[in-house]
């Protein structure tokens, strides 16, 4: 298994730099907020957000988003995340550390055992992860990776679940069969193909499409897996009933407004939904059958 230490190595400190850069910015940028709402009794609250890509992406991406619910629920919301899955996941079931959680659908399941309760999800059908090759690679299908080197995100991750799940139906063991590169976020996986650092990159659909357009261009898809429920939104347990569904109803009517529109775009997100806990079911079946193996 190969670190990608060198061609990653700087992102360890812009880590730490950005997030708490994030943190202040987020904190301090907020606009006007509302005179009054329903989550006026806590001070502020904490937003935390899985780091599927890097912070400094998650600071652009994300601060339009706070300072709207900043805005709308009346009270002060910062960005948090944390350096890897591990320790996102970890601060958030054993720490409860983030008031409202923007995780993986994989992860909500025990961070609602940790007492998260769902208010809503991303309006989407789903989300899928890829396997994407150089244009000129030599590659062409799922039976050629064998004894290729693969660049994948942690093996918590919702694409390394989906892509092992492909790979075992088509004979291919992830860990025996290829040379596993592990990559911090979706877009460092995506770039060791590129460079040639690896062969192959699995990634999920949504970074990959939001990935440059001269990278995208010279790569093409050689698979792609079942699909998933998209990322949920839960508050956690410290969280009223009242807050909650303020900022519930936030979320849904986003896509009303074309402030909330400008907002969402940020994500390309085409707004909220409403979410239920039977929809991760299938997500917990994944989870299940990957440790039996």
């Amino acid at each position: 298994m190969l670190p990608l230490s060198g061609f990653y190595g700087y992102t360890r400190v812009m880590k730490l730099i950005l997030l708490f850069a994030g943190i202040v910015v987020c904190f301090f940028s907020s606009p006007l907020l509302a005179e009054k709402g329903r989550c006026s009794e806590y001070s502020r609250l904490t937003f935390g957000v899985l780091p599927f890509v890097s912070v400094e992406q998650l600071v652009i991406r994300f601060s339009p988003f706070v300072d709207y619910l900043s805005k709308h629920i009346g009270t002060r919301v910062r960005i948090e995340t944390a350096p890897n899955f591990a320790e996102f996941v970890r601060r958030t079931n054993e720490d409860r550390r983030y008031d409202i959680l923007f995780t993986a659908p994989h992860f909500y399941i025990p961070a609602s055992q940790a007492g998260y309760r769902l208010i809503a999800g991303v309006d989407s059908p789903g989300m899928r992860a890829l396997i994407v090759v150089p244009e000129n690679s030599s590659i062409n299908s799922i039976k050629d990776l064998s004894g290729k080197r693969l660049g994948i995100l942690d093996e918590k991750s919702l694409a390394s679940l989906l892509v092992k799940k492909l790979l075992s139906e088509n004979g291919i063991d992830l860990q025996q069969d290829l040379t596993v590169v592990h990559t911090p976020t979706h877009n460092a996986s995506l770039l060791s193909s590129y460079h040639g650092i690896t062969d192959a990159s699995a990634l999920m659909q949504p970074p990959y499409e939001a990935a440059n357009k001269k990278v995208r261009e010279s790569m093409r898809v050689i698979a792609r897996t079942e699909k998933a429920p998209h990322m949920p939104v839960s508050v956690s347990k410290k969280i009223s009933e009242v807050c909650a569904a303020e900022i519930k109803n936030v979320l849904l009517n986003m896509a009303l407004t074309q402030e909330g529109r400008r907002v969402l775009r940020h994500n390309r997100f085409a707004g909220f939904r409403i979410a239920r806990q039977q929809d991760y079911e299938k997500v917990r079946s994944l989870m299940r059958s990957d440790i039996k193996k």
